[in-house]
């Protein structure tokens, strides 16, 4: 027994100096000197997958099973070879999004879905709460070992709280997690100092293991050889020196390696460490021989100490966990004991604290801002400053972690070897496992199948593994066990649907994996993905082939100012003018509030808040700032044609000889522009030649039967001059429309800006075509907006606009019974028209090329309507002139809706040079 004071002593001394530690290096950090970069560190940080399972459950677990404790370790050692491929794409995918946990990951990639990502933060909480209550368990048990050995060796959860070593564990635990695990609001950012932390641990945790095998081994004994001939000699003993010949253990070792595989990335703190806060994807290439190395010297004396315990106490009256405390302690060796003890201290703590701080953001981000954002009375949208509730929420969630964790260990905690304990948790990460592995490789997997797979493998895990946890400890009748759910003999969760044979960690693998893949890949065939998760999709599988970070999808706009307001509430003043600063100098140019925010800078300041609150929160809260389309058409086929770009890119590249200079480069690609322009001007002057040929040739062909029949009736002779007078119409509405386009072309358009009435606008348009609807028999609904709606704009070329629309959706329209609707939605910023008509519609795979010059829609006879197919070309380069937007409403059914946004004030551009796409 040790002294009642050292233990304690020792205990605070040893955190204190971890304190010291963090904080050096979020000092070294702050002056930009960081500590953590270099491979080694790295290493050292993913070591905090060797928690008190490692510590004192290996031992415990080979003293029952013998071998059976490598897979654990197997499992790892094999991912570790496909880290270069799996893990760095994760590194590079969470980098380029700003991603902070396992939530945020699978959340952005299937559509930045915030319930998604709640669903993923619920399973990780529940699914984690074991594997933190056996870190309080261990450091508990092998404090009680030490304070009270010979007397006892194992100690009963205390009665009341505060007479509970776990409890204030749990408290010192929680104080270091909150001081160095919420400094900053933006968790993309790495915690530097809990990093360095975690490494130190992870030295003191192997040299501690290390100092007890060598002692066991050479101290005790002659060496490992003496212990296993030992031990050999023993008939209880030798079956575990042995494999085993039970197909179903094979199976075992099957089920434990793959479960070890997928927790060494796809566990909360694993994740992070290992994708959040690495800062150097190329330190993959070290720590993927050297993290197996840790692996192997920490294991080194398993087996020998496990074997040395069983002979050293041969009657099982000692917990074979507390082998590495008792071996030293029956040997007179107390400082070795304590140190062992700091070793397993640094083991338990370094889990929990990154496990706490991994599943504080995603509760804060994914679970709790979400719904806090869609909750319109708490009106969060006009508070100036949220960084205090940001981190009000996360050191919360991490005094909730601990809480309920310390709850689990009252309740089962005392029921469950250490080993059993981590593998419940083990099992449920597991879960994450195919949604995202599926997501990086198959641009088909769906949000829809990624939900009902998580749903559906979480609840074969809490079936068969964690309702039968709290029946085995009394807390739900046993019967559920043995007899299965309403006596059901077939749901008997150790034996579901009839499969015997298996251990219970091997069972609820076999069918929560099951039911998990079988579900995603089968919901994604038959499911149909939504636009953001198409570009997501691509975002992600092929963000190797992509050479900018920059996913341009926002197709509507925002203000300057708007951005600043929106960013200054999450991350603060100082850090929103770090951010525009940095983008006026790669991009260029003053960022003045009122101006209109380009793409590169909407996506960029998705990109910032997604750091502070989480991809789908701050998807939330860009669209409360961006008008008009979230998401464009052309904005997603930009992206899902990327890939093409980029290998084409690529393949050209390859094609050229690397002896070629850059002066010639440059002139090929001159020469090969020039090509291209003068192929578009001959495709124009054709397309142009031939439609002023058709009026031309109406015109010819009747004016030479008028001139040479003079005895035509007159009926005939009125007909055919009203011929030509259309024609005649029709040509000059061509060749106006021709030079239009031209000089608008060559920025050469004159433009007249005045405050502009768009109901007049429209009163007028509708007087215009007033014949068109008439002769159509088609009624013109003309909904007027009950406030004002006068924007800055050249009042001919809005009128020009609305006519060209109006005329497009009665010349669509079913005559005799067709209906054209217009509305116009003023707002503060922004005055929304739209007109709709209820014709046959825009047939899908024509939509995004409805504003090509020369296009018309073709019937589904193959027929075209008359025009020249030039007006909705025109329409929308005034509108884009304008600062404003036009695009096909997708979700609109009863035939065609063009949407046109324009803002209230204009700043037009000098001069108008810009090509029409």
């Amino acid at each position: 027994m040790l002294h009642d004071w050292l233990l304690p002593l020792a205990s605070f001394a040893y955190l204190g100096l971890l304190f010291a530690i963090a904080w050096y290096g979020d000092r070294r950090a702050d002056a930009g000197r960081s500590l953590i970069s270099n491979p080694y560190i790295y290493t050292l940080s993913i070591a905090v997958y060797c928690t008190a399972w490692t510590f004192y459950g290996s031992v415990g677990r080979a003293a029952g099973t013998g071998v059976g404790f490598l897979p654990i370790y197997l499992g790892p050692t094999l991912m570790a070879l496909l880290w270069w491929f799996a893990l760095r794409k994760l590194i590079r995918i969470s980098k380029q999004h700003r991603l902070t946990s396992i939530a945020d990951f699978i959340a952005s990639r299937y559509g930045k879905s915030t319930f998604l990502g709640g669903v993923v933060t619920l399973i990780a909480v529940i699914g984690i709460m074991p594997y933190i209550s056996l870190q309080l368990k261990a450091v508990s048990t092998s404090f009680n070992v030490l304070q009270s050995y010979p007397e006892i060796v194992t100690q009963a959860i205390s009665p009341t709280v505060f007479g509970d070593t776990a409890f204030y564990v749990a408290l010192v635990m929680t104080l270091f997690a909150i001081l160095f695990g919420t400094r900053h609001i933006d968790v993309s950012e790495r915690h530097e100092g809990m990093v360095a932390a975690i490494a130190f641990e992870s030295v003191v945790k192997l040299l501690a293991f290390l100092a007890v095998g060598l002692f066991v081994s050479f101290g005790l004994f002659d060496g490992p050889w003496q212990i296993f001939e030992q031990a050999s000699a023993r008939p209880e003993l030798q079956p575990l020196m042995l494999l085993g010949d039970d197909p179903g253990e094979y199976l075992d070792w099957l089920a434990l390696t793959f479960l070890a595989m997928m927790a060494i990335i796809f566990l909360p703190r694993q994740f992070q460490v290992a994708v959040v806060e690495n800062v150097n994807e190329e330190h993959l290439r070290k720590a993927a021989w050297l993290f197996p190395l840790y692996l192997l010297l920490i294991n080194l004396f398993v087996l020998p100490i496990a074997f040395g315990g069983l002979l050293h106490y041969p009657d099982g009256t000692v917990d074979p966990d507390t082998f590495v405390l008792t071996l030293p302690l029956a040997s007179g060796h107390g400082a070795l004991a304590t140190f062992v003890y700091l070793g397993g201290l640094s083991a338990a703590t370094g889990m929990v604290i990154v496990a706490t701080i991994a599943l504080s953001t995603m509760i804060c981000n994914d679970l709790v801002m979400p719904v806090l954002l869609r909750i319109r009375a708490l009106r969060l949208e006009q508070r100036a400053d949220l960084s205090g509730l940001l981190l009000g929420i996360r050191r919360g969630s991490i005094v909730l972690m601990l809480v309920l964790g310390y709850i689990y260990f009252r309740l089962i905690g005392e029921s469950y070897a250490l080993v059993s304990l981590g593998l419940l948790s083990f099992a449920a990460a597991a879960q994450f496992a195919p949604p995202i592995l599926t997501g990086l490789y198959w641009k088909q997997a769906s949000r829809a199948g990624a939900l009902a797979g998580l749903l559906a493998g979480f609840t074969v895990w809490a079936y068969t593994l964690l309702l039968p946890a709290f029946a085995l400890s009394g807390w739900i009748d046993i019967s559920f066990v043995e007899q299965g759910l309403f006596g059901i003999h077939w749901l008997r969760p150790y034996a579901l649907f009839g499969l015997t044979g298996l251990a219970p960690i091997s069972h609820t693998v076999f069918w929560s994996m099951l039911c998990n893949v079988g579900l995603l890949v089968g919901v994604s065939l038959f499911s149909r993905q939504s636009l953001i998760e198409q570009i997501q999709a691509t975002l992600f599988v092929d963000v190797f082939r992509r050479e900018s970070s920059e996913a341009h999808y926002w197709g509507g706009t925002a203000r300057v100012g708007d951005l600043r307001e929106l960013l200054s509430r999450f991350l603060g003043s100082e850090r929103v003018v770090t951010v525009f600063e940095r983008f006026a100098t790669h991009h260029g140019g003053d960022l003045d509030g009122d101006d209109i925010a380009v793409p590169a800078l909407l996506n960029d300041a998705e990109r910032e808040l997604a750091g502070a609150i989480g991809a789908a929160s701050a998807r939330i809260m860009m669209a409360t700032v961006v008008q008009g389309e979230a998401l464009s058409l052309d904005g997603m086929l930009k992206i899902l044609d990327e890939t093409t770009q980029v290998i084409e890119y690529s393949r050209r590249l390859e094609q050229k000889s690397v002896q070629l200079e850059k002066a010639t480069t440059d002139l090929q690609a001159a020469n090969e522009r020039l090509q291209e322009l003068d192929r578009l001007k001959d495709e124009f002057v054709s397309t142009v030649s031939h439609e002023l040929r058709t009026p031309l040739t109406s015109i010819r062909a009747f004016s030479e039967i008028l001139l040479g029949d003079s005895t035509l009736p007159d009926d005939r002779r009125n007909e055919f001059l009203g011929v030509v007078v259309r024609e005649s119409e029709r040509l000059t509405r061509l060749v106006n429309q021709v030079l239009d386009i031209t000089r608008m072309d060559a920025g050469r358009a004159e433009w007249e800006y005045q405050s502009v009435d768009l109901v007049a606008v429209i009163d007028e348009a509708a007087t215009t075509t007033e014949q068109l609807f008439h002769e159509r028999e088609v009624v013109l609904d003309w909904v007027r907006p009950e406030s004002d709606a006068t924007i800055e704009a050249d009042r001919d070329r809005m009128i020009q606009v609305i006519i060209n629309l109006l005329s497009n959706a009665v010349k669509f329209s079913p005559q005799g019974h067709g209906r054209v609707t217009v509305r116009l939605e003023p707002g503060l910023r922004w005055i929304r028209v739209s007109i709709a008509d209820n014709g046959p519609g825009i047939p899908p795979d024509q939509d995004e090329h409805v504003f090509d010059r020369f296009h018309q829609v073709v019937h589904e006879d193959g027929s075209k309507p008359q025009g020249s197919g030039l007006g909705l070309a025109i329409t929308r380069r005034i509108v884009e002139y304008h600062g404003g937007t036009i695009a096909v409403d997708n979700d609109y059914r009863d035939g065609a809706r063009f949407i046109v946004v324009l803002p209230v004030i204009v700043n037009p551009p000098a001069t108008d040079n810009r090509a029409l796409a």
